[in-house]
C-alpha cells in the first residue's frame, strides 16, 4: 500500500510541475525525416508529425520524461504516403497529394492547407498551464462547426464553450450542453476534421471566448491530435475511419425489432412478451432484459452479474427457446460492483476494483447502493470482468448492453492502472472509460467466440470507439414531444464521427404519466428509418406496441412490416457503413455542401442514398415542412412527383410522415417477415424511381449469410449491381452478380422489378434481346416468369425476371 501511495504522490508532483508552470513558447531545434513524416526536436521535447494516409496527419507533442497514454483515436497502421519536404531558415513545408503543412520554427506553429487554402493553424503548439494541457487553433470568419458529441444545440456548434465530460442527462428534451458522449473533435464546413486524441476531462471552446479561435483543454491525457482533410464530407469520414478503424458489420438481426423495457422482472414475464408478439403476428428479433435479471430490486444487487434464479429459474432453457424462435437475448450490465452484491469479495480478491488514494478499493454511494467501479484499464480487472461475460455468452446470451459507462458516477479520487504508465486519476481517463469497456468486450468476443458477430450496446465512449462495434443510443430521453424533437440532430452529429448505429429509446424513456398515443406512433414511425428499432421506457407505460390498443397496433403494424420489408436495403446500408464509414442516417447537406440551409437542417435527413425522412415532432398537425434539396423527388406513399430546391408543406395523417425518394433510386425490398432469420434473399422486389432528369444511376445490393464475422474479407458475400441509363425513348437496365459463396446463397434470385413514374405503357420490352410480353391481368403476371404488367393507376411497370446468370440487360422502348 505504501508503494502505491508513493507512486500516486510522485505522479501528482510531476503533474503539478508540468501543468502549473506558466506556458513557455516552444522553438524548433532540428528535425529528422521518417517514412510517415517528421520528428521535430524542440527546446521542450519532440513533436511527431505522422501521415496515416494522404488526407490524415497526426501531431503528437512528447515532453521529455513524461509518459503518455496510448492513442484512443488511432486504430490502424499508417499507409505508405508520398511526401515532399522543403525548408528554409524560417519554416519547413511538408506535403502529401492532399494536404500541406507549413511549420514555423520560432515560435513553433503549424498551418494546415488543402489546395492552397488555409484550413486552420495550430497557433502555439502544446499549451501547458493552469493544471491543464491543450491546443489553440484558428477559425475563419463564418466557418461552421459540427461535432463535440451528443449535445442539443443545433447543427452548428460554433460559439459554444462545452464541457468534455461524459455525463448522464436524465430526462433531457430540447436543450442539453452535456450528455453521454463528449467527443473531443469538430467537423468544419471547410471539410476538415480536427480530433483531439485525449480521453481526459476537459473543455472545448468553439469560438466562445475568442471568436476566431478554437481552444481545447484537458486535465491530463495524451497531447496529440489528428487532422483530416478532403473534398467532400463523405470522403472526409471515410479517410478518418481509415485511420481510426471502421465499424464492423453487425449481424443482420440487429436491424430487427426489439422488445425492451425497464424492465422484465421474471422469466415468465419475458416469455409472455415474446409470445404476445408472436400471437399478434408482429415481427420480433430481440428482447432486452434490464436490471431485474440479477436481482428483484433496483437497489442492492448491481454487480451480481449472474441470474437471479428465483425470478429466472431456468435461464439457459429460456435463452435456447428464444434463440430457436429467432429471438436474441440482450442483457444489461454495469461496471459498478456493489459492496452488497454477491461478487464484491471476488472482485476485490481479483484486484478488479479501482483503488482510491490509499491503494484500497475505492467505495462510494450512488443511487443503486454503496459500490466500487471496475478498473477496465487494468488488465487483471478487465480479464475478471470478461469472464463474467464469457459465462453469459456461453449460456446463450445474444448481445451485451453496457449501461452507466460514462461512468455515471466517477469520484475524482478514483485511480486507474494503465499498463506502462501506472496509476492515473479519474479525470485523466474519464471519457476513455466506455471506450476501454467496449474494447475489452469486443476483444473477448473475437478471441473466445470467433463465430459470432459481437453486439455491444453502450451509452458512452470516445472518438475511436466505433471500431469495437459500439451500438450507442441517445440516453434517458424525456417521454415527450420535446424529447422527440432533438433526436435527428443527435443522430446526425454522432454519425459524422463514425457512430452510425446511434439510435433513441423509441417512444421516449423518462417520465410521462399518461400514455400519449400520437407521440408514441410518431416516434415509432421515425424509428423505421433509424439504425436500431428499439422501443424502451420505464415500465409504468408499456414501451412495446403489443400492450397498447388495437388502434395503435393497427396504425403501427404496416410501419413495423415496412421495417422488415426494407431489410435488404437497410442491411446494405450497414455494409456501406462498415466499408466506408458513411452513416446510415445522413445530413441533407451531403447532397449540396455549399447550401448553408442544408448545413443547419436538424429536422430531416437522408436514410441512405434513396430516402429523405422528415419525422413529425409536433402534435395535431395536418402538414409538415420538408426542406427539399435540388432535384426530383417522389412521395414514397403516394408516388407524387416533386420539384426540389424548396421548402414544401407535405400533407400528413396519423398514418403517414413525409418519406420521399430521390429520382434515380433503387430500393430493394423483401416480403413481410416475422423475424430476420426467415430472410433468404431469393425473392426480391427491386423498386426503381425512373425520371427523365436522371440520365444514369447505379446501386449495389449486399448479401451474405448475416452472421459470419469478416464475411467480406473472407469473400463470403455477393453484390448485386443494378444500373440504369435513360436515352431518349429508351430505358436500359443492367443487372450483374459479383462475389463468392456463402451458406444459404440462392443459386438464382427471383427478381420483381417495379418501375415507378412510367411514361405510360412501354411499347416493347427486351430481356437480353428476347421479347417480354406485357399482360393485362395481374393474376397472369403473378403466375408467370419473364413477363410484365403495367399498373396504369399507379404508373408502375412490374417485370418478373430470374437472376441466374452473372449479367442481364433489360431494355424498354417507349
Amino acid at each position: 500500500m505504501q508503494l502505491v501511495i508513493m507512486r500516486i504522490a510522485g505522479l501528482l508532483l510531476l503533474l503539478g510541475l508540468l501543468f502549473n508552470s506558466s506556458q513557455a513558447v516552444e522553438h524548433y531545434q532540428s528535425h529528422r525525416q521518417t517514412a510517415q513524416g517528421l520528428i521535430l526536436t524542440t527546446d521542450q521535447g519532440e513533436v511527431s508529425i505522422a501521415f496515416y494516409n494522404a488526407h490524415s496527419v497526426a501531431v503528437w507533442y512528447q515532453r521529455s520524461a513524461v509518459l503518455q497514454q496510448d492513442s484512443l483515436l488511432i486504430g490502424t497502421a499508417p499507409q505508405p504516403v508520398a511526401l515532399q519536404l522543403a525548408l528554409d531558415e524560417q519554416q519547413l513545408t511538408l506535403q502529401s497529394d492532399a494536404l500541406q503543412l507549413v511549420i514555423n520554427k520560432s515560435p513553433l506553429s503549424i498551418a494546415f492547407y488543402r489546395d492552397g487554402e488555409l484550413l486552420t493553424r495550430d497557433q502555439a503548439g502544446l499549451i501547458q498551464a493552469d493544471g491543464q494541457l491543450g491546443f489553440d487553433f484558428s477559425l475563419a470568419e463564418q466557418e461552421k462547426l459540427a461535432g463535440a458529441g451528443q449535445r442539443v444545440l443545433g447543427m452548428d456548434r460554433r460559439g459554444h464553450k462545452l464541457p468534455l465530460y461524459n455525463k448522464a442527462h436524465y430526462g433531457y428534451s430540447t436543450e442539453s450542453s452535456q450528455m453521454y458522449f463528449s467527443l473531443a473533435g469538430i467537423l468544419s464546413d471547410k471539410n476538415y476534421l480536427l480530433l483531439f486524441d485525449n480521453g481526459a476531462t476537459g473543455e472545448l471552446d468553439l469560438g466562445h471566448s475568442q471568436a476566431d479561435q478554437l481552444r481545447f483543454r484537458a486535465q491530463g491525457g495524451r497531447s496529440s491530435y489528428l487532422l483530416v482533410a478532403a473534398d467532400t464530407t463523405p470522403e472526409l469520414i471515410q479517410q478518418y475511419l481509415a485511420v481510426s478503424g471502421k465499424p464492423p458489420l453487425p449481424a443482420r438481426w440487429t436491424l430487427g425489432n426489439y422488445a425492451s423495457r425497464f424492465g422484465y422482472r421474471t422469466e415468465a414475464e419475458a416469455r409472455a412478451v415474446v409470445q404476445k408478439f408472436r400471437d399478434l403476428k408482429l415481427p420480433l428479433d430481440a428482447i432486452v432484459i434490464d436490471l431485474y435479471w440479477f436481482g428483484p430490486d433496483i437497489q442492492g444487487h448491481m454487480g451480481n452479474l449472474d441470474w437471479d434464479r428465483e425470478a429466472f429459474p431456468n435461464p439457459e432453457q429460456m435463452l435456447a427457446d428464444f434463440a430457436a424462435d429467432g429471438v436474441k437475448t440482450i442483457l444489461v450490465t454495469e461496471p459498478f460492483i456493489l459492496t452488497t452484491s454477491k461478487r464484491w469479495d471476488e472482485a476485490v480478491a481479483a484486484s478488479a476494483i479501482a483503488p482510491g488514494p490509499d491503494g484500497q478499493p475505492k467505495t462510494f454511494d450512488f443511487y443503486f447502493g454503496n459500490t466500487g467501479l471496475v478498473d477496465v484499464f487494468n488488465p487483471k480487472a478487465a480479464d475478471w470482468f470478461w469472464q463474467r461475460y464469457h459465462q453469459l455468452l456461453t449460456q446463450g446470451v445474444g448481445g451485451i448492453w453496457g449501461d452507466l459507462g460514462e461512468p455515471e458516477v466517477h469520484p475524482a479520487d478514483t485511480y486507474h492502472y494503465l499498463p506502462g504508465i501506472g496509476l492515473q486519476p479519474a479525470d485523466a481517463v474519464h471519457n476513455a472509460y466506455g471506450h476501454r469497456w467496449a474494447e475489452l468486450v469486443h476483444q473477448g468476443y473475437r478471441r473466445d467466440f470467433p463465430a459470432q458477430r459481437p453486439f455491444i450496446m453502450m451509452r458512452a465512449g470516445s472518438l475511436g470507439s466505433q471500431r469495437f462495434g459500439m451500438v450507442p443510443w441517445t440516453g434517458d430521453v424525456d417521454r415527450s414531444w420535446g424529447g422527440l424533437k432533438p433526436q435527428v440532430e443527435l443522430a446526425l452529429q454522432m454519425g459524422l464521427f463514425g457512430f452510425g448505429w446511434i439510435h433513441s429509446d423509441l417512444g421516449g424513456f423518462a417520465g410521462g404519466e399518461v400514455f400519449d398515443p400520437e407521440l408514441y406512433i410518431r416516434w415509432l414511425q421515425y424509428g423505421v428509418f433509424q439504425p436500431v428499432y428499439r422501443p424502451h421506457a420505464q415500465e409504468h407505460i408499456a414501451p412495446e406496441p403489443v400492450f397498447h390498443s388495437q388502434e395503435v397496433i393497427n396504425t403501427l403494424r404496416p410501419w413495423l412490416e415496412l421495417r422488415y420489408r426494407l431489410l435488404p436495403y437497410n442491411y446494405t446500408l450497414a455494409y456501406q457503413h462498415s466499408q466506408s464509414g458513411i452513416p446510415l442516417m445522413r445530413p441533407l447537406f451531403f447532397l449540396d455542401e455549399q447550401n448553408p440551409a442544408l448545413r443547419d437542417e436538424a429536422n430531416s435527413y437522408l436514410w441512405g442514398d434513396a430516402f429523405l425522412v422528415a419525422p413529425v415532432t409536433e402534435p395535431g398537425v395536418t402538414s409538415w415542412p420538408v426542406n427539399l434539396p435540388q432535384g426530383i423527388w417522389f412521395d414514397f406513399f403516394s408516388g407524387e412527383r416533386l420539384e426540389g430546391g424548396q421548402v414544401l408543406q407535405r400533407p400528413v395523417t396519423i398514418d403517414t410522415i413525409p418519406v420521399l425518394v430521390k429520382a434515380g433510386s433503387f430500393i430493394p425490398m423483401t416480403d413481410s417477415l416475422q423475424r430476420t432469420a426467415d430472410y433468404q434473399g431469393k425473392a426480391l422486389t427491386l423498386h426503381y424511381y425512373a425520371d427523365q432528369s436522371v440520365a444514369t444511376s447505379q446501386y449495389s445490393l449486399f448479401e451474405d449469410d448475416g452472421v459470419t464475422p469478416d464475411s467480406v474479407a473472407k469473400g463470403q458475400y455477393e453484390l448485386l449491381h443494378f444500373a440504369a441509363t435513360t436515352e431518349g425513348n429508351r430505358l436500359t437496365l443492367n443487372f450483374s452478380r459479383e462475389g463468392g459463396e456463402y451458406q444459404g446463397k440462392p443459386a438464382s434470385r427471383d427478381l420483381t422489378l417495379v418501375l415507378h413514374n412510367q411514361r405510360g405503357k412501354a411499347r416493347k420490352i427486351y430481356l437480353d434481346g428476347r421479347y417480354i410480353p406485357i399482360v393485362a391481368q395481374p393474376q397472369r403476371f403473378a403466375r408467370g416468369e419473364n413477363i410484365a404488367w403495367y399498373d396504369k393507376a399507379n404508373k408502375q411497370l412490374h417485370i418478373k425476371l430470374p437472376l441466374k446468370a452473372a449479367t442481364k440487360q433489360l431494355q424498354l422502348h417507349y
